[in-house]
């Protein structure tokens, strides 16, 4: 007789007793396919898994019972369930509440057109692969997956959304932070170290004033009490004899990609209201560089991503396509396109163009002047990372300048205590504290 098909749905990510549990269970109805939920699917509705889809189904492939590990390319369950047609599903009853009972009550629907049947096991108490991973975010993450992770992120997600990350402590605020929107956990996935924020920080002019091995000390305390993917901005990227020796650093530290402008000179910030005496670099000189970088780096996940500057400096986008091309010949592994317009019609029409023959190509925006776009209108236009490039640091400028006035005017704290976070709010966000 005909072994009966079992279903279940596992994200694998973090493998614990419940998982085993649940398996142990199935096999006793029959010979059980896993749908394993791919990093495109997981990362629609939570973080991206620590361990990517061949990593995971090669794990679950030799464990006992498991016949079939298939790729479940969707959140929810009954979309797969409508292929395989099991005879039975099986699964924790974690589900009967929140956001999964949606899923829950589809996959019941989709079972009743095939009289197969949904059971129901007890969801195992204590354990949970959330807490695993927040255990091991304690505990720290390696340097070749910390630089893969963006990679991950941009192939698996519809946009990569990255926050300018000033110190460890924003950056703790950032790693912390997650909205639910339509019932979807929606967190940043990477940090931005800005060469604005870096020099402001120190009440220096950003003008490439401060020296690479400083920034690079302050991302390096940032990644001891964090775990996502960091892209450096490395302004012009100095002299090409210094590149060489600043990427084999920059790659060795963990840093996932930097983006390099095609500039020229002396730095000047790109929003600055005249930029008539800002210089863009030649083709030839700039493709140089991205090909130094390129032939100096030792991670195959590593990315350098060439800032297109010709908006800026008012050369249109005929200029700004050329250069993209160029760039990209070169090696170039991504292309962000700058404006300072306060909308963001130049940057969708360079991306309509330019999608047309490189639509595989990472596509990066720095939404500061045009801030009232919203996300799913940059996805529509092809934009595949956003950069929110200073706010961190903008923020918490007006609230020391607020809280510095306000003791001055009292003669003492009180009247902004209830403003500020508490003591134990800030120690139970420091790593180790407790």
């Amino acid at each position: 007789m005909k072994n009966k098909k079992v279903y279940i749905s596992l994200t694998a990510d973090n493998l614990h007793h419940g998982h085993i549990k649940l398996i142990n269970e199935a096999k006793k109805y029959g010979d059980i396919t896993v749908g394993l939920l791919t990093d495109r699917a997981v990362a629609t509705h939570k973080k991206l898994p620590i361990l990517n889809f061949e990593q995971r189904k090669l794990i679950l492939q030799n464990i006992s019972g498991i016949k079939e590990v298939v790729a479940q390319n969707e959140w929810d369950d009954s979309v797969e369930i409508r292929k395989l047609k099991p005879d039975f599903v099986i699964h924790g009853d974690d589900w009967l509440t929140g956001k999964e009972s949606v899923v829950r009550k589809n996959v019941i629907e989709e079972l009743k057109k095939f009289d197969g049947k949904l059971i129901e096991i007890p969801y195992t108490k204590g354990i949970s692969s959330e807490a695993i991973s927040n255990r091991n975010k304690k505990v720290g993450i390696s340097t070749d997956q910390r630089i893969r992770t963006l990679k991950r992120s941009i192939k698996n997600k519809d946009l990569t959304r990255i926050i300018e990350t000033h110190s460890p402590i924003s950056a703790l605020i950032a790693e912390n932070a997650v909205a639910k929107v339509n019932d979807r956990e929606i967190y940043y996935d990477g940090f931005w170290s800005s060469s604005l924020t870096d020099a402001s920080l120190i009440g220096k002019p950003d003008i490439e004033v401060v020296d690479i091995s400083k920034r690079l000390e302050n991302i390096n305390n940032i990644f001891e009490v964090t775990s996502k993917p960091l892209i450096m901005d490395i302004d012009t990227g100095g002299k090409i004899e210094h590149l060489n020796l600043n990427i084999k650093t920059i790659e060795r530290l963990g840093i996932s990609a930097v983006i390099m402008e095609d500039k020229t000179g002396l730095k000047k910030n790109s929003l600055l209201t005249d930029t008539t005496n800002q210089l863009q670099e030649s083709v030839e000189t700039f493709s140089e560089k991205i090909k130094t970088i390129k032939s100096n780096q030792q991670n195959q996940d590593f990315m350098v991503i060439a800032r297109i500057e010709s908006f800026i400096l008012g050369k249109g986008l005929e200029d700004a396509l050329m250069r993209a091309e160029a760039y990209l010949n070169a090696g170039s592994d991504g292309i962000m396109i700058h404006s300072k317009k306060k909308n963001p019609n130049e940057i969708f029409e360079f991306s309509k163009q330019f999608k047309k023959n490189f639509n595989d190509v990472p596509l990066v925006c720095v939404p500061s002047t045009y801030s009232s776009i919203k996300e799913n209108e940059l996805i529509d236009n092809g934009i595949n990372v956003v950069i929110y490039a200073n706010h961190l640091f903008r923020a918490a400028y007006p609230a020391m300048v607020e809280t510095a006035n306000s003791i001055l005017k009292n003669g003492r704290s009180k009247e902004v205590e209830d403003k500020l976070t508490s003591i134990k709010e800030m120690m139970d966000l420091i790593p180790g504290t407790n």
